[in-house]
Protein backbone atom coordinates (compact mmCIF):
# COMPACT_ATOMS: atom_id res chain seq x y z
CA UNK A 1 0.00 0.00 0.00
CA UNK A 2 3.05 2.23 0.26
CA UNK A 3 3.43 2.95 -3.65
CA UNK A 4 2.79 5.95 -4.79
CA UNK A 5 0.25 6.89 -7.71
CA UNK A 6 1.68 7.60 -10.63
CA UNK A 7 0.84 10.69 -13.31
CA UNK A 8 -1.50 9.72 -15.28
CA UNK A 9 -1.29 13.15 -17.65
CA UNK A 10 1.07 13.44 -20.57
CA UNK A 11 1.12 9.38 -21.37
CA UNK A 12 1.17 8.10 -25.04
CA UNK A 13 -1.43 6.27 -25.49
CA UNK A 14 -3.52 8.46 -23.36
CA UNK A 15 -4.19 6.60 -19.49
CA UNK A 16 -6.29 3.93 -20.05
CA UNK A 17 -10.28 3.44 -18.21
CA UNK A 18 -7.85 0.83 -16.10
CA UNK A 19 -5.75 2.93 -15.29
CA UNK A 20 -7.61 5.73 -14.21
CA UNK A 21 -9.51 2.94 -12.08
CA UNK A 22 -6.62 1.27 -10.55
CA UNK A 23 -5.22 4.72 -9.29
CA UNK A 24 -8.59 5.71 -7.95
CA UNK A 25 -9.04 2.16 -6.05
CA UNK A 26 -5.28 2.65 -4.76
CA UNK A 27 -6.19 6.30 -3.30
CA UNK A 28 -9.78 5.26 -2.03
CA UNK A 29 -7.64 2.56 -0.06
CA UNK A 30 -5.42 4.66 1.14
CA UNK A 31 -7.23 7.25 2.60
CA UNK A 32 -10.11 5.04 3.84
CA UNK A 33 -7.34 2.54 5.44
CA UNK A 34 -9.12 -0.31 3.90
CA UNK A 35 -6.66 -2.79 2.56
CA UNK A 36 -8.61 -5.53 1.51
CA UNK A 37 -12.70 -4.93 0.44
CA UNK A 38 -15.31 -7.08 1.99
CA UNK A 39 -18.65 -7.22 1.47
CA UNK A 40 -18.88 -4.42 3.87
CA UNK A 41 -17.32 -1.95 2.73
CA UNK A 42 -17.59 -2.85 -1.03
CA UNK A 43 -20.61 -0.30 -1.88
CA UNK A 44 -18.88 2.37 -0.25
CA UNK A 45 -15.46 1.83 -2.21
CA UNK A 46 -16.97 1.01 -5.46
CA UNK A 47 -19.43 4.40 -5.34
CA UNK A 48 -15.74 6.27 -4.11
CA UNK A 49 -13.92 4.79 -6.69
CA UNK A 50 -16.18 5.35 -9.45
CA UNK A 51 -16.61 9.07 -8.36
CA UNK A 52 -13.11 9.73 -8.23
CA UNK A 53 -12.68 8.04 -11.82
CA UNK A 54 -15.29 10.22 -13.70
CA UNK A 55 -13.31 13.24 -11.70
CA UNK A 56 -10.02 12.12 -12.95
CA UNK A 57 -11.40 11.35 -16.12
CA UNK A 58 -12.35 14.53 -16.38
CA UNK A 59 -9.68 16.13 -15.20
CA UNK A 60 -7.02 15.20 -17.78
CA UNK A 61 -9.48 15.80 -20.63
CA UNK A 62 -9.56 19.48 -19.32
CA UNK A 63 -5.99 19.56 -18.99
CA UNK A 64 -3.63 21.28 -21.56
CA UNK A 65 -1.11 18.90 -22.36
CA UNK A 66 2.17 18.26 -21.03
CA UNK A 67 5.52 19.85 -22.56
CA UNK A 68 7.29 16.44 -21.45
CA UNK A 69 5.78 13.01 -20.44
CA UNK A 70 5.88 11.77 -16.85
CA UNK A 71 9.39 10.23 -15.62
CA UNK A 72 7.57 7.53 -14.31
CA UNK A 73 5.79 4.32 -15.41
CA UNK A 74 1.99 3.38 -14.37
CA UNK A 75 2.19 0.09 -12.91
CA UNK A 76 -0.56 -1.13 -15.37
CA UNK A 77 2.18 -0.54 -18.16
CA UNK A 78 4.72 -2.28 -16.48
CA UNK A 79 5.66 -6.66 -17.87
CA UNK A 80 6.12 -7.88 -14.50
CA UNK A 81 2.96 -5.66 -12.93
CA UNK A 82 0.58 -7.44 -16.03
CA UNK A 83 2.63 -11.01 -15.01
CA UNK A 84 1.49 -10.50 -11.49
CA UNK A 85 -2.11 -9.81 -12.23
CA UNK A 86 -1.86 -12.67 -15.05
CA UNK A 87 -0.39 -15.22 -12.62
CA UNK A 88 -3.18 -14.07 -9.81
CA UNK A 89 -6.27 -14.30 -12.05
CA UNK A 90 -5.06 -17.62 -13.25
CA UNK A 91 -5.41 -18.98 -9.54
CA UNK A 92 -8.96 -17.55 -9.24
Amino acid sequence: MCRNITPLRGLEPAATDEEITAAALQFVRKVSGVATVTDSTRAAIEQAVAEISATTNRLLAELPPRKRPPTTVPPLRRPEVRARIAARAAKD
